[in-house]
């Protein structure tokens, strides 16, 4: 083959181990050469096309109809001197298979969701969410801006100046010194202008990433500061009376219907075993529900590729409800995120978390 042929096996194998070292060579450097960033949406996609499939099936197996009954055997004909033939026993038909309910379509796909959730919470260092903590942490002790100074040797956040251990717990908080309540983006963004001199006018037009984007830095340095109260519980301050003031806020703020489909956030968070597509969404002014899932945030969304905040979450949400954009650290998002945090008090901190 190709002008020349291998003579005996020895030379057979030889040029077989030829072939497979080339393709060795071309292939496995372009296999290294991926990203993690190209990697991860391989696996994404590979998980994607694997419920597509699970979903095809069961939807075959509820259509599928049941096996036609065995013809029946006509008798043979009898002779003059044989007896009479004993009729034919006809098969009773099969009782048709009952199709898949869509009560069990729902719960085979919340299983295999959750056997995938499972997989990706196995390990917790696979979360790429921590290289976002490490950055964060790294941004914190760096000397920025104008004056040249770091967060760690100016910026408290309730605990004491750079302290950041088991802030994030308490948050939002009232700060004094700003004469406003805060969670921990607002009171980052707060510390950057006020001690280290920096212009956040860019920053608010467009302060949270696109799709595949990394998080900004002030989404980073969240993470690494609700990466630091990581297995403590929630435990947000109510007793100034502009705290209580935020958390009744973000309450009436929780229930209001308004915008163009006249939605509010309960719209989609009042009731229990919801889900669009293959997002659960979770009861959250039920305190249960809430325990379960706002100590997970800021988190790591596969389906996006980056870290997302509880701030990005409040404006995608907003967005799509179709209401007026939700600028970052109002008093409107603040009051939100007091109430939600209310709502989860001592329920368990696993920050950053993982979703869909």
């Amino acid at each position: 083959m190709l002008g020349w042929r291998l003579r005996s096996p020895a030379a057979a194998l030889a040029g077989i181990g030829l072939g497979l070292g080339i393709m060795a060579t071309a292939v496995v450097p372009w296999v290294e050469a991926q990203t993690p960033a190209q990697r991860e949406q391989a696996a994404r996609k590979a998980y994607e096309e694997h419920m597509r499939r699970m979903d095809e099936a069961e939807k075959a197996a509820a259509a599928k109809p049941a096996a036609p009954p065995p013809a029946a055997t006509p008798p043979a004909a009898a002779s003059p001197a044989s007896p009479p033939a004993t009729a034919p026993k006809v098969a009773t038909p099969a009782a048709p298979k009952p199709a898949v309910s869509q009560a069990d379509q729902d719960a085979a796909t919340e299983r295999g969701l959750e056997q995938y959730r499972r997989m990706m919470k196995e390990d917790p260092w696979s979360n790429p969410a921590l290289l976002d903590a490490d950055r964060g942490e790294a941004l914190w002790a760096t000397k920025k801006g104008p004056r040249n100074v770091s967060l760690a040797e100016t910026c408290d956040l309730g605990k004491g100046v750079g302290k950041v251990d088991g802030a994030f717990a308490e948050l939002p908080r009232y700060f004094e010194d700003a004469d406003r309540v805060m969670d921990a983006e607002t009171r980052i963004l707060w510390c950057m202008e006020n001690f280290q001199g920096f212009d956040s006018t860019a920053f608010r037009k467009n302060p949270h990433p696109g799709g595949g984007a990394p998080v900004r830095d002030i989404g980073a340095i969240a993470t690494y500061v609700s990466h630091k109260s990581s297995g403590m519980k929630i435990a947000p301050k109510a007793e100034h009376a502009k705290e209580k003031e935020a958390i009744a806020l973000g309450e009436a703020l929780f229930f209001r219907r308004q915008g163009p489909f006249d939605f509010s956030c309960a719209t989609c968070h009042s009731e229990s075993g919801k889900r669009i597509r293959l997002q659960p969404l979770p009861f959250l002014s039920e305190p249960k529900e809430a325990k379960a899932v706002i100590g997970e945030w800021p988190a790591y969304r596969v389906s996006s590729t980056h870290v997302m905040t509880m701030q990005h979450r409040l404006l995608d949400c907003y967005w799509q409800m179709r209401l007026h954009r939700l600028d970052f650290g109002s008093d409107v998002s603040v009051a939100l995120s007091a109430y939600l945090y209310d709502r989860a008090r001592d329920g368990d901190i696993a920050a950053p978390g993982l979703k869909r």
